[in-house]
């Protein structure tokens, strides 16, 4: 009787005793929030986060902020980003490294009307695209470097369909989650939406970088937080996204529940979360050769010199490796 009272006093007690503070977390979007963004949200309004130690922030981002820079400063713990971004800053002298691509394909696509006689990629060289001005410095190089696409192909990318719609010939950059949902419905046959990635785009894509001394600092949060953000990718890929779907339309009504699906739809379908080194290594998954041979291809094209260590721009540190 006196063991079962001094148990029953220390379970009393220990219920007493107040939760385990949560690490606060800051995470930049790349973007206002989205179907792109569902394995975060999912993690987040399913309690992965919460389970895994974290009170995490979800910040959505617009084309006026500028994420790496909030990230870079320490104003944000870590962000959404692509191999660019970490090349960039490492390029620019700050210390910053990607650790996990939930992305294993970009959904960057050229868009043209059907029956154009264009089938794939090939046969856009040498006629006019509409590329905006960001884009000019990323998927425009690879075209450049390993297709011979020409800068006087380029015109101006307005961010608006109208152009687009109103021009049968015309080529436009865009996103294989959203050309035949956003630009279909108004055309007469759906568009020819030319995936780079299935041409050797090997950008990675949805990614999560910090910079080095916040990864030095807090090496348990950087790793709870890529396996939660994990958990909920695999939740969002098997199909039962439906509290992703709730938390993402919170915030963003506009959208609509049949553009998020059919977005989902989009990225099954193309492999594009799980397909690549995912299928073998787990989601989030990079490589030290696809990293390499993506520098190299962006350092022909001149966008970084041959003398940046690569290596800086990424570790696989918390990653599930074979």
């Amino acid at each position: 009787m006196v063991r079962l009272a001094a148990l029953l006093v220390a379970l009393a007690a220990l219920a007493a005793s107040p939760a385990l503070a949560l690490d606060k977390v800051s995470f930049g979007l790349n973007w206002v929030p989205e179907a792109e963004h569902c394995g975060f949200f999912q993690a987040k309004a399913t309690g992965l986060y919460e389970q895994a130690g974290l009170d995490v922030e979800l910040r959505p981002g617009n084309p006026n902020v500028n994420m790496p820079l909030l990230v870079a400063s320490g104003e944000l713990d870590m962000g959404m980003g692509s191999s660019f971004t970490t090349l960039n800053l490492v390029a620019k002298g700050i210390k910053a490294r990607t650790v996990a691509a939930f992305f294993q394909k970009d959904p960057q696509t050229l868009v043209a009307h059907a029956g154009q006689g264009v089938a794939r990629l090939e046969d856009l060289k040498g006629r006019p695209i509409m590329v905006g001005g960001f884009s000019r410095n990323e998927f425009w190089q690879f075209l450049r470097a390993r297709y011979g696409f020409t800068d006087d192909q380029l015109r101006p990318f307005a961010y608006s369909a109208a152009p687009f719609l109103a021009d049968s010939q015309a080529v436009q950059q865009g996103y294989i989650t959203e050309d035949a949902a956003l630009l279909g419905k108004a055309l007469p046959e759906p568009p020819v939406s030319i995936l780079l990635a299935d041409y050797g785009y090997d950008n990675y894509a949805t990614s999560i970088f910090a910079t080095d001394a916040f990864i030095a600092a807090k090496p348990k949060v950087v790793r709870a937080f890529v396996e939660a953000s994990r958990k909920g990718w695999e939740a969002c890929m098997a199909g039962g996204y439906e509290p992703a779907i709730r938390a993402v339309l919170a915030l963003v009504p506009t959208g609509g529940e049949e553009l998020f699906r059919f977005k989902m739809d989009q990225m099954k379908r193309r492999g594009l979360v799980d397909g690549g080194d995912a299928a073998r290594l787990g989601l989030g998954a990079m490589t030290e050769a696809r990293w390499r041979s993506f520098f190299e291809v962006m350092t022909q094209a001149g966008l970084y010199p041959a003398s940046l260590d690569v290596r800086q721009a990424y570790t696989l540190d918390f990653l599930a490796q074979p």
